[in-house]
């Protein structure tokens, strides 16, 4: 498969082509403007200038490529699905390959549903609904294997200057350009019909310092990570030190913590402690839409300082490393709650349960308490793993949850539980946190419930959870504050939306559906997520807003929902750092125009 792969890329790659465009710089610096090309199309009545393809004739040419090659080390990649070795041919819009392999497909197999596995990937997604959910693990290897949705080529990035080539050659030759560390992403973000990937997982440099000598006013511990650093290894090197050191991370250890994460906000466990990863942050280095190396700060490109941090992902330019505050680790006690149905069919019953639970959200945060929970993911089931007290001992974390619990026992509810403490948060975090698993095909979608819903509705909204669960549905859940423990003076440093100041539950809903499903089920599966589940939560809680990282794309009014009176300051950063829009991710700023046309393929805007 190797020598056919080398192949691919030297022999059919030059011969599919006879337009050569502007190469890349070798020195991986901005290069000479070049005239950008672009394919134009018509689709549903409506005229489209789209980004470059392969067969497009603005496609470049094979010399280009192995130039381009060359520039990034011998790192350019044609890109295979994770799936291909269980298939005798990958049939790629390059040519075909003879890709099976018995051993190669155990392993994917094998591996198919762990994150990590699907991480050290180069151009994986690890929920598959977005890639066309082609070429899954099979045992037949005669079915077909196409690329779907996935990227076609992928520059596994070693080096700043593999990052800047990879921009610069997208940007002089109108691609569309992918940005994929983990692929640990639900928008389908990490892949793309076409496109060039720039891979930055491989930047795993962590340094850690006991003064922070840099801009903003801020002398305490610190980290700073390469892009490809995720949760776990950071939060491990941190818990090293004596005394012990912890960060605010995501809930999910796989996550990387430079990248998506800071630019979507990046809410965890600590989020009622010190507000989102992206308010802790103290520098970027980053790379813009020109191939520039930038460092970014308080003092330094202050404004694409703010923008960065909360302001989407994949939409200003493409973090290299970043610096974050970090904090004593405390001892910490952990609550689990279980409440089955199948325990007691009283269904009346149950949902009294979940209005109580729902009735403590305001509660729970005002104490500092964090809670992550699942809903309906067993049928009618409440599974709360952990109720997370930081800084509390077992008998105080049990005194703030005894009201629940009181409540629970005088509505007639069975219920298990189980308390434990540890000396760190980060030993709760490695114990009592689930671990997530990957290559499942859903549509996601998310709100959150403001306080203010939780004091004069609370019912409404767990009529919302019950219209969810009706529909097919079941809810990941999260109760935080952005706003406790971080001090009000200090809320706008960065663009995240403000409502996520004055909330105190946020909402992942999940709609199974197959990325390869008819278009008509797909299309009925969104409009589902969009209007019915995702529209029963904003009616309940019009005080909410919705996350980016973890929402609906195509909700309306995006700009709105994800970022507030926010927007029309990161739209004008967009226009300044990225007035050509090398840069995409759906629904962040400056993307209105775009739309990814001909079944959700090409990358094009209106004209």
């Amino acid at each position: 498969m190797k020598s056919q792969f080398l192949s691919l890329f030297s022999g059919a790659l030059l011969l599919s082509q006879d337009v050569v465009a502007q190469v890349a710089s070798p020195l991986g610096g901005p290069s000479p403007p070049a005239k950008k090309v672009w394919v134009y199309r018509r689709w549903a009545g409506a005229n489209y200038a789209c980004k470059c393809y392969a067969g497009d004739s603005c496609w470049p040419s094979g010399k280009d490529w192995q130039s381009l090659n060359t520039t990034v080390g011998g790192n350019l990649r044609v890109n295979l699905p994770p799936g291909a070795p269980c298939y005798n041919t990958f049939q790629g819009p390059l040519g075909n390959v003879s890709t099976f392999n018995a051993a190669q497909c155990a392993s994917v197999t094998a591996g198919f549903p762990s994150e990590q596995y699907q991480i050290e990937l180069p151009a994986a997604g690890l929920w598959t609904y977005f890639t066309n959910d082609t070429c899954r693990p099979t045992t037949n290897p005669a079915e077909s294997c196409t690329l779907g949705y996935y990227p076609t080529l992928v520059i596994t990035a070693k080096t700043v200057g593999h990052i800047q080539a990879g921009i610069n050659f997208a940007r002089e030759n109108n691609l569309r350009l992918v940005v994929r560390n983990t692929g640990h992403d639900f928008l389908g973000r990490s892949v793309g019909w076409g496109a060039l990937v720039i891979n930055t997982h491989g930047f795993q440099d962590i340094s850690l310092t006991n003064s922070w000598g840099g801009a903003g006013g801020y002398s305490g511990s610190a980290i700073t990570v390469g892009a490809g650093v995720q949760a776990f290894t950071a939060l491990g090197r941190l818990n090293a030190l004596r005394p012990p050191k912890i960060m605010v991370t995501g809930e999910c250890a796989t996550v990387g913590v430079a990248g998506g994460l800071p630019q979507g906000g990046g809410h965890g466990p600590w989020t009622n402690q010190q507000g989102f990863l992206a308010d802790t942050a103290l520098e970027f280095k980053v790379i813009t839409a020109d191939g520039i190396l930038r460092t970014t700060n308080a003092n330094t490109n202050s404004d694409l300082f703010w923008g960065l941090r909360g302001g989407g992902p994949a939409t200003f330019a493409v973090i290299v490393s970043a610096s974050y505050r970090t904090f004593d680790d405390p001892v910490s006690t952990g609550i689990t709650l279980e409440i089955n149905l199948s325990q007691t069919p009283n269904a009346t019953l149950f949902w009294k349960a979940i209005t109580a639970f729902t009735g403590y959200s305001n509660y729970f945060v005002d104490n500092g308490i964090y809670v992550y929970y699942e809903l309906g993911t067993m049928g009618q089931n409440l599974h709360v793993q952990p109720f997370v007290g930081i800084g509390k001992t077992v008998a105080q974390l049990q005194a703030i949850v005894k009201p629940l619990f009181d409540d629970l026992k005088a509505i007639g509810v069975p219920y298990t539980t189980t308390t434990k403490t540890f000396s760190t948060f980060y030993d709760l975090y490695r114990d009592m946190f689930e671990t997530e698993v990957a290559g499942q095909s859903a549509l996601t979608g998310g709100w959150t419930i403001g306080k203010e819903d939780i004091r004069v509705n609370n019912t409404g909204v767990v009529n919302a959870f019950k219209t969810i669960l009706d529909n097919g549905s079941f809810m990941v859940g999260h109760m935080w504050n952005a706003g406790y423990g971080l001090p009000a003076t200090r809320w706008n440093e960065s663009s995240v939306n403000p409502r996520f100041r004055s909330v105190s539950n946020k909402l992942i809903t999940l709609v199974p559906v197959s990325g390869n499903a008819p278009l008509a089920e797909k299309a009925a599966a969104q409009r589902k997520l969009t209007y019915v589940i995702d529209g029963a939560l904003k009616a309940a809680a019009p005080n909410g807003a919705a996350y980016i990282n973890e929402a609906d794309p195509y909700i309306p009014n995006w700009q709105e929902v994800f970022w507030g009176t926010n927007y029309p300051a990161l739209l004008n950063l967009r226009k300044k750092w990225d007035p050509s829009s090398v840069f995409y991710a759906v629904s962040t700023p400056g993307t209105e125009a775009w739309e990814q046309i001909e079944y959700g393929t090409r990358l094009c805007k209106k004209v």
